[in-house]
Order: structure tokens, then C-alpha cells, then sequence
């Protein structure tokens, strides 16, 4: 496993596991039981995926311990006025069945982001969070953030693929001494990725699958991935990257897949009003 070191001075491995869109709680506890088991040490949760409750399991029932386990959640915005923040943090350290996390985001660039990044900041004061970031923040919100925060985040987690590679972008946060993480690394499947005619062809040159490919491309670039899979081969396929790296070459002709598009476009204020009505309770 290679590890990124953040703002901070904290150590985060560079690949783990996403647990997205897994709605069970005990295929949640099993997939994380599973990931562990093979090798992974950073989990990544939310609180609006309703599982956090799955991912404690089954950090408790696998054995491995605490302390090992590099573990990510999120804050969603309808809980950012500095007072909610506060609840909704304990909420989620209760949920986990931990008295810290490693990393502690929040979830969306919108509502009263200043007030629940002062609540991230004292939770951090407090020992509660070891680092604290965003996600979904685009150059402009991060920039706006770091100026008026005594603390600049230490991870950024965007939507980051060949599809949408968000070249600009992840050159920026690294001028900022912000991390790129990426979500849905695999594009989610889309544009029919696992058949790319190019994909294909580079993992048949590495003897590795389009997955692999993609995933040691962003690590190459520097870009921390948590990638999501419910079957355990897939998972132990997904964190067998680290046994080659791709040529020069081969870096280019996966950014000549770029389409500037992703799934998300918080420059679009329709999407933007879609998240502002979006509202979870857990």
C-alpha cells in the first residue's frame, strides 16, 4: 500500500475502500469485513449513505484494529449551522461505534459551510477528528474557504475519472497543499468504461483488468481513490495496483479520453437547487 501524508502531517493510505450506495446494513458490515480482511485499511462512509451503523460492525467484527484503520465520513449539509454541526459529528461517531475519526468531510458545497467547518475545526481541537476536508468543492469554493478558515482542509473529494479528469483542478489543489481524493473513479460504470477500446488495450500490455488500469493512472497522479465493490474478488482486484506503474505514454493516451463532463455540475444552478431540496435524516 502507498500512503499520501496530508496538511496536517497525517498519513492516509492512497487507495480504499468506497461503501457508497450500499443501502444493507449487513452487506455493508460484510464488504467492510471483506476489505479489511484483504488488505485495506481506509474506509470511506458518509452519513447520508445510512450505513455508518454497518461500517462500525464491521470494523468490530474483523479483527483488525482501530488504530490500523484509516476511517472517513461526511457531514451533509442540511446539519452545517455550527450547532447541528456539532450534533451531527457525535451522531456519526456514535453510529461508527468510535470515539475519533480519521477524517471527517464536508459533504456538499452549499448551506451555512462556514458554520460546520468552525464546529470541524474545534472537533479537531478536541480529538474528536484527526483531519478534516470537503468534498465536492470546486477551485472557487476552496479558494473562499481557505481564506477565511484557520485551518485549510486537508482533502478535497471530487468526481475524478478518465471521462472527467479534472486536470485544472487537482493542479490547483495541489498548489494549495489540499489532497485529491476521488469518488467514482470508475466513472460508475458509465460510458461503458470496462470495454474502452484503449483501457483494454493498456491493461493487455500490464496483463491487468480496465479497473486496475484506471485506478493506478489516478494513483500516478497523485489522487487518493476509494473505489466501491460489494464482491470480494473485485476487491482484492481493485488493491492489486501496486505491482506496476504505467509508462509515459500510456498517461497520455488515457487523457485523451477526457469529455470535461462529469455526473455532478455544481455550476449548474438547477443541480445546485436539486441538493439544496435534497434533505436526509439518519
Amino acid at each position: 500500500m502507498d500512503y499520501v501524508t496530508l496538511n496536517d502531517g497525517m498519513m492516509m493510505p492512497q487507495l480504499g475502500l468506497g461503501v457508497y450506495q450500499i443501502d444493507d446494513q449487513n452487506v455493508t458490515k460484510q464488504t467492510v469485513m471483506d476489505g479489511l480482511k484483504n488488505g485495506y485499511r481506509l474506509i470511506d462512509t458518509a452519513s447520508a449513505y445510512f450505513n455508518e451503523e454497518g461500517v462500525g460492525e464491521g470494523i468490530k467484527a474483523s479483527g483488525v484494529a482501530r488504530k490500523d484503520i484509516f476511517l472517513t465520513s461526511k457531514l451533509w449539509w442540511q446539519d452545517y449551522a455550527y450547532e447541528d454541526a456539532k450534533k451531527g459529528i457525535d451522531t456519526s461517531l456514535e453510529k461508527l461505534g468510535t470515539d475519533y475519526l480519521d477524517l471527517y468531510l464536508l459533504h456538499q458545497p452549499v448551506g451555512d459551510i462556514f458554520g460546520a467547518w468552525r464546529a470541524l475545526e474545534e472537533a479537531q481541537k478536541a480529538g474528536k477528528i484527526r483531519s478534516i476536508g470537503v468534498s465536492n468543492m470546486n477551485s472557487g469554493r476552496l479558494t473562499d474557504l481557505i481564506a477565511n478558515s484557520s485551518v485549510v482542509p486537508s482533502i478535497n473529494q471530487v468526481e475524478i475519472h478518465p471521462f472527467f479528469q479534472e486536470k485544472d483542478q487537482v493542479e490547483y489543489m495541489k498548489s494549495q497543499n489540499v489532497t485529491p481524493e476521488a469518488w467514482g473513479p470508475l466513472a460508475q460504470g458509465a460510458h461503458d468504461i470496462f470495454n474502452n477500446s484503449i483501457l483494454k488495450e493498456i491493461g493487455e500490455k500490464y496483463n491487468k483488468s480496465v479497473a486496475q488500469v484506471v485506478l493506478r493512472w489516478l494513483l500516478q497522479r497523485g489522487v487518493v481513490v476509494i473505489p466501491k465493490s460489494t464482491h470480494e474478488q473485485r476487491l482484492i482486484q481493485n488493491i492489486d495496483v501496486f505491482d506496476f506503474k504505467l509508462s509515459d505514454d500510456d498517461m497520455n493516451k488515457i487523457a485523451t479520453l477526457d469529455l470535461n463532463k462529469g455526473v455532478a455540475d455544481y455550476s449548474d444552478p438547477d443541480f445546485v437547487n436539486m441538493l439544496l431540496k435534497l434533505r436526509v435524516r439518519n
